[in-house]
């Protein structure tokens, strides 16, 4: 079943999807530390009664169970080389179980993490997903599904792999945090706008939640797309009886009720995760299974809010921007660019980023709504520059990027790693140049920058209106629309052309006419005049009029950016007036404005070396936070004193910022390594420090036993460490005797440990139980993605964090230490 098939198939019904698989195989006699598919393999009666059972009740599709039959993570059960042995009998074995259903072949994450926060590289990542989807193909699939997804880039690795060896239709669902975001910072509207422009059949949630707390994500999805929604919840909120074994506080008939609110929020293919069983599918089968999604309504009775033609979004990893024909003016920050800037391309041949870092923050500080990044000089690897310059950016901001390049390998290379929907810049009917990019933007879901232009200039607007038409079609031809489109209009030289302003309005008013977005660069229009600046904002005001909708421009030019924003209050566009308003506020205080426009040619106040310290461990900084402590330590900073002043606050910081959800995990653990990258540096020289004489006791950590997920462990570890703890990280899937005797051996004070799924968190209660008998004087702390203060209370635990940095707080007041 390819797309459209699927499209097709999901119009006009509800589509039930199957129940927990996992939880149904604890119940079962399934162990906890075990491969599942090699169990189910030995075990085909269980299975085959559930997913009978399953398909009986309802489903129409049901996941084959080959969720961990990736080569990395049966590597994990030593059984990375049977993988297309067990990938393939397990298809074969859920078509027979369920021969008139759609079996979807399972993927999910690899346990691995992409680089920079891991070791893996995206191209591995995307080879681990080929190799899986062509086994799954070959063995009968009829559609893919990617799931329980916690990072928005290794949902696009699955899903670009299967566009290059597959035509089936792939679905797509994350696992969002209580916060609404992925345990990487990703919400749901730029995750579904990222991956429905990059090909999902169909996007949603699973997991996690209940159907009362999955409503806003449904929503947000759906507001923002116009394929199917899916809503995959858990039987509301987990816990652990008399026995040890997770039970859910939702029966069969209240998780059918609570459905409804996520089939009014626009969800349209339903099922259940952990918890639920064939009876939860049967009464979701009985009380919706009738219902055409076109005659849902929303809790008021009016119709679902979908994604409106015209509307045009961008996103990053982290953030979406949305923009339609009548919006507030927008600037792409031209900053990013090595052209006539020598000191920034002395640094680009130096591998220095530092003005590309200095660059992003003040644009986005000065109002940019887009970055646009430029790497083209001579003298480097345009490629691999342009992929150093978006990693560092993209841990800098959140703004979604322009990819500004002329090569087409740099514009795929950008555009394959890009986690968000990017705009490309640009396309033309230069030789050759549209055949080549095109099919990238379709490929990777970008929106385009059109560029009117051919071999030679056009004389006028109407020929520029010619050569629109021309790439449209070309784009239309692909699949692509006119929302995918911004077209430029080709600023040219007033002071040799008298008639290249008016040119350049009439074709922006005659595309905003005509439904296109559009954009300019403004340079141009004055280049050879006196006063430049008093012509650009000029111009660019009259372009406003005309319909413009985005300028790449700096946004530090005051009088240009001003007069955008005074022209936007005029026309009475929507919140411009708070804009303003918000903006003319820099002037109330003239120290202030003098403080807060920061020009690049103007020298800022030097920083002391503690603050930039500081400013490293914030941002992030790994490319400098060497140099700058090695320059504190020869200027007489005291090792301690970088520690307990600036290091340990720094993080204190972080770990705020993280709570309050303004740092995400990716930023979090750029500046805890930071940190340790500083710490590795000073401990030598505070060893030698006689104010280092008390040592902070020891912790052991540790996934529990069945549990092969490490994220949080290893963040934990990591802040504990920089904290100056001693801590043994005894790695994932420890049994209870191993972490008890560790304990003992390195007379550890707090034993640390972490389970990410319902059916392995029970193993923390044996833990601690058999910790409380053989050393009774260790704290035991737990945490994870289900585990809640309700549970630690419940085993027995003495403490519960939600994150790294809630668990240095615990530890901090079960050791007494301030």
């Amino acid at each position: 079943m390819n797309r459209q098939e699927f499209l097709e198939f999901a119009s006009n019904k509800i589509v039930l999807l199957d129940g927990a698989t996992g939880t149904n195989l604890m119940k079962a006699g399934m162990p906890a530390g075990v491969c599942p598919e090699s169990w189910i393999l030995e075990h085909k009666d269980v299975m085959r009664d559930l997913q009978k059972s399953y398909a009986d009740a309802g489903s129409d599709i049901i996941y084959a169970p080959t969720f961990t039959g990736n080569r990395i993570k049966l590597a994990d059960y030593g059984l990375g080389d049977k993988i297309e042995e067990i990938n393939t009998e397990l298809v074969k074995f859920a078509k027979s179980a369920a021969p008139n259903a759609l079996i979807a072949g399972d993927i999910t994450m690899t346990g691995r993490q992409l680089k920079p926060i891991g070791d893996l590289d995206f191209e591995e990542l995307v080879d681990v997903y080929k190799e899986q989807i062509q086994i799954l193909e070959k063995a009968g699939c009829d559609l893919l599904v990617v799931e329980t997804m916690m990072s928005l880039q290794e949902c696009r690795a699955a899903l670009i792999a299967a566009k290059e060896v597959s035509d089936l239709a792939v679905i797509v669902t994350l696992t969002f945090e209580a916060d609404g975001r992925t345990l990487y910072g990703s919400d749901p509207a730029a995750s579904a706008i990222t991956l429905e422009a990059l090909g999902a059949s169909a996007i949603g949630a699973n997991c996690s939640t209940g159907p009362d707390k999955m409503e806003d994500i449904i929503r947000s999805m759906t507001s923002v797309t116009t394929i199917p929604i899916i809503a995959k919840p858990n039987a509301g909120l987990p816990s652990v009886d008399a026995d040890g074994n997770t039970e859910y506080d939702m029966d069969s008939a209240t998780f059918v009720n609570e459905m409804e609110r996520l089939l009014k929020a626009g969800a349209s293919i339903i099922g259940g995760c952990c918890g639920t069983n064939p009876e939860y599918i049967r009464g979701l089968k009985e009380k919706y299974g009738n219902l055409d999604p076109k005659n849902i309504t929303d809790s008021e009775g009016n119709p679902i809010p979908r994604k409106i033609c015209g509307r045009r979004y961008l996103s990053s990893e982290r953030m979406s921007l949305s923009f339609g024909m009548d919006d507030n003016f927008m600037i792409v920050g031209e900053r990013i660019n090595p052209t006539g800037k020598k000191k920034l391309q002395a640094q680009l041949r130096e591998g220095n980023l530092d003005m590309v870092c200095e660059f992003a923050e003040n644009q986005e500080k000065e109002g940019a709504s887009i970055l646009d990044i430029n790497v083209g000089m001579s003298g480097i690897d345009e490629n691999e520059m342009m992929l150093k310059v978006l990693e560092e950016v993209m841990t800098i901001t959140s703004l979604p990027l322009c990819i500004d390049t002329s090569s087409a390998e740099v514009m795929e290379a950008a555009l394959r790693i890009y986690p968000g929907r990017a705009l490309m810049n640009s396309i033309s009917l230069e030789k050759g140049k549209a055949e080549k990019f095109l099919p990238l933007a379709k490929k990777y879901g970008a929106m385009f920058i059109l560029l009117p232009l051919a071999e030679a200039l056009p004389k006028d607007s109407q020929e520029k209106i010619e050569n629109i038409h021309a790439i449209t079609k070309m784009a239309q031809e692909l699949g692509m629309s006119l929302d995918d489109i911004v077209v430029d209009g080709l600023v040219a030289t007033v002071g040799a052309d008298p008639n290249a302003a008016l040119n350049t309005l009439e074709t922006i008013e005659y595309c905003h006419a005509n439904n296109y977005a559009t954009i300019c660069g403004l340079s141009n229009i004055s280049f050879g005049l006196p006063q430049r600046s008093n012509v650009n904002t000029a111009f660019l005001t009259m372009a406003i009029e005309k319909g413009l909708t985005m300028a790449i421009a700096n946004p530090s030019q005051e009088m240009l950016v001003n007069a955008a924003f005074a022209s936007d209050l005029l026309r009475k566009k929507e919140g411009a007036d708070v804009r303003y308003i918000k903006r003319m506020e820099r002037y109330a205080d003239p120290q202030k404005a003098e403080s807060t426009v920061v020009s690049d040619k103007k020298p800022q106040e030097e920083e002391s070396i503690l603050e930039v310290i500081k400013k490293d461990v914030l941002n992030g900084s790994k490319r400098t936070i060497m140099k700058d402590t090695q320059k504190a330590v020869d200027d007489g900073v005291s090792p301690r004193q970088i520690l307990d002043e600036i290091l340990m606050p720094a993080i204190n910081e972080v770990g705020a910022l993280f709570e309050k959800g303004k740092y995400f995990l990716p930023q979090l653990i750029a500046s805890a390594e930071t940190m340790k990258m500083s710490i590795s540096l000073l401990e030598p020289l505070l060893q030698k420090d006689a104010d280092n004489d008390k040592k902070l006791p020891t912790i052991v950590v540790a996934t529990v036993h069945g549990d092969i997920h490490d994220i949080g462990k290893n963040l934990v570890t990591l802040m504990l460490r920089n904290y100056g703890f001693n801590v043994i990280d005894l790695g994932k899937d420890v049994p209870r005797e191993e972490i008890i005797k560790s304990a003992k051996e390195n007379d550890a004070r707090i034993i640390a440990l972490s389970a990410l799924m319902t059916t392995t968190m029970k193993e923390m209660k044996n833990v601690v139980e058999l910790a409380h008998k053989e050393c009774p004087d260790v704290k035991v702390i737990i945490g994870g993605a289900v585990v809640t203060q309700e549970y630690a209370d419940e085993i027995g635990a003495d403490g519960y964090s939600g994150d790294a940095a809630e668990a240095v707080r615990v530890v901090k007041k079960l050791l007494d230490i301030a």
